[in-house]
């Protein structure tokens, strides 16, 4: 029977024998570092290649594309699909370093080249796959060196799964967590946590950006210097409309209404006097009705949320949306009174404003 409570990977026999052991987590984590941005590197440059090279119409790049990817995967079929069979093995030891090296270097190209020409994927399967393959192998030829400090290659294999995603990312705590759940295991927590430090802080070092943040620059969105940007703006010059708030008594139906028409995540709640008294999200509207609570009012499901005044600074205001989920945050005057609504999009929008400004002053 298919438990969904079961671990995605199983993990090797695992234990640290002494202190020493955390110094080989402390080098993978640096090479998970350089792993993590050199993966990040290639993906925009495969892609830049792929802008440069291709001559035909748009339409049909990806077809195109597509059979140089099918060649790659009658070369190397272990690159076809998200790779979760592949890992597995290669965490149980199923493959020589050499070949690790190949699959490492192959999904890179594989998954870089399905976005330079034109097709969907994300990249945080594949860096978990590039860093499985590096633990593996680094795992692996420790373990050749001298089998008592590598009892267990397939636990540098878990661990670099985590390290290069953070390398990547730059997302420690999320990295952790995640490797955590698809292994179910507290034993690795502690060489985990070590090596995804590392990579995380080494990372930064290296490269300003992330794998996701580099795409946003390309686009002359920079989020890593938001005082020199977002700074020179503040919240009215961002902030969208307000969405006309629901009263406590609104029931389940008629909110489930409102968001399936008006597409929000998120709505302000007010009562009589207009006062604010909470936000509801559209999650939680969801949940109720599943769970077929029909007698559900706006005031039973609003929660408690900052305001922002108009006069606030962006910088400021995009930490806070940041802390409450980004969903959206009410807007008051200097009076106190609810005038818009802000979300991480409309700071985007403005940042992005400021950016094409600054493009067309360079050009002229």
């Amino acid at each position: 029977m298919y438990q969904r409570d079961h671990p995605f990977l199983a993990l090797p026999a695992f234990s640290i024998h002494s202190p020493v052991d955390y110094l080989f987590y402390v080098v993978l984590g640096v090479l998970a570092a350089g792993a993590g941005v050199g993966f990040s590197r290639a993906l925009y440059l495969i892609e830049d290649l792929c802008d440069r090279l291709w001559r035909g119409p748009e339409w049909l790049r990806p077809a195109v594309g597509g059979l140089v990817l099918g060649g790659v995967l009658l070369v190397l079929p272990q690159m076809y699909g998200v790779g979760y069979p592949v890992l597995g093995t290669a965490v149980a030891g199923g493959y020589v370093v050499a070949f690790l090296v190949l699959l490492l270097v192959g999904k890179v190209v594989a998954t870089s080249l399905t976005i330079g020409i034109g097709g969907s994927g994300g990249v945080f399967a594949p860096s978990l796959f590039v860093g499985a393959m590096l633990g593996e192998t680094f795992g692996q030829i420790l373990h050749a060196a001298a089998p008592a400090l590598a009892p267990t290659p397939g636990a540098y294999a878990l661990v670099g799964m985590g390290a290069v995603f953070a390398g990547a990312a730059r997302t420690p705590i999320t990295a952790v967590i995640i490797m955590f759940e698809l292994t179910g295991e507290y034993h690795i927590i502690l060489p985990l946590m070590l090596a995804i430090a590392l990579a995380a802080g080494i990372s930064k070092l290296i490269a300003t950006d992330t794998i996701y943040t580099r795409k946003l620059l390309r686009r002359g969105i920079d989020l890593n210097s938001p005082g020199r940007k977002l700074q020179r703006l503040t919240v009215r010059d961002a902030a969208g409309p307000l969405p006309a708030p629901l009263l406590t008594d609104t029931g389940l139906d008629d909110m489930a209404r409102r968001f399936a028409t008006e597409h929000s995540d998120a709505l302000p709640v007010v009562d009589e006097s207009r006062e604010l008294r909470g936000v509801v999200l559209a999650i939680e509207v969801e949940r109720a009705l599943q769970d077929g609570a029909a007698a559900t009012t706006a005031a039973d499901l609003a929660q408690s949320v900052p305001t922002l005044k108009s006069g606030q600074g962006l910088e400021a205001a995009l930490s806070e949306l940041t802390r409450h989920g980004g969903v959206g945050l009410p807007v008051i005057d200097e009076q106190g009174a609810l005038t818009a609504w802000i979300t991480h999009r409309e700071v985007l929008r403005a940042a992005a404003g400021i950016a094409s400004v600054e493009s067309a002053a360079k050009v002229a």
